[in-house]
C-alpha cells in the first residue's frame, strides 16, 4: 500500500477505493517519486534528516497534519537532532545557510510565485549548490503535490 492509500484510508469497496484502484500506476509512481525526492542514495547538500524536517514543515504549512506526521517519523528515522526542530514553521534557525534553505523552502510552499532569481542568488551566496537549489525545488514541488492530492481524495471520499 502506498503512503498516500494509507493516508487516505478508503474503505475497501468503496468508490473511492474503486478510483484509487483504478489509478494505482499513478499511486505507484507517486510513492517512487517520494522514495527518490526524500531518501535519495546521494542525498548532496540536503541530508534526509533535512529533507523530512522542511517536508514536515511543509505539510503544516498546508494544514496536513497526516502527512506531516508521516514527516516526523523520517524525521525521527534520520537520527539528526540539529535538524529535527525545523519541521516545526514557527522555529528560529541561527546557521545561515540552514536558515536560508528554510525560508527558500518556505517561499515555494506558501508564495512560489513571490521566487526570484534573488532569492536562489542568496541560497548560492550561503553555500548551496545550483544541485541543492534543484532538489529544493523537487521537495517543496513535491510535497505540495502530494498534499494537493490527499486533499483531493479526501474532498472525493466525502462526496456522495
Amino acid at each position: 500500500m502506498t503512503l498516500i492509500e494509507t493516508l487516505v484510508s478508503a474503505r475497501l469497496g468503496s468508490p473511492l477505493a474503486q478510483a484509487m484502484e483504478k489509478r494505482a500506476e499513478i499511486l505507484r509512481l507517486s510513492e517512487a517519486a517520494h522514495d527518490a525526492v526524500l531518501l535519495p542514495r546521494d542525498p548532496g547538500g540536503l541530508s534526509h534528516g533535512l529533507r523530512a524536517a522542511l517536508a514536515a514543515r511543509m505539510a503544516r504549512h498546508n494544514r496536513s497534519p497526516a502527512l506531516a506526521s508521516h514527516y516526523d517519523t523520517l524525521v525521527a528515522r534520520a537520527d539528526e537532532p540539529t535538524t529535527a526542530l525545523l519541521a516545526e514553521p514557527d522555529t528560529n534557525v541561527a546557521d545561515p545557510r540552514t536558515a536560508e534553505i528554510v525560508r527558500h523552502a518556505d517561499r515555494l510552499t506558501v508564495a512560489p510565485r513571490d521566487a526570484t532569481r534573488a532569492h536562489v542568488d542568496a541560497l548560492r551566496q550561503v553555500g548551496v549548490t545550483d544541485a541543492d537549489i534543484v532538489r529544493l525545488a523537487e521537495l517543496a514541488a513535491f510535497v505540495n503535490y502530494q498534499v494537493r492530492v490527499l486533499a483531493g481524495l479526501k474532498l472525493l471520499g466525502e462526496m456522495r
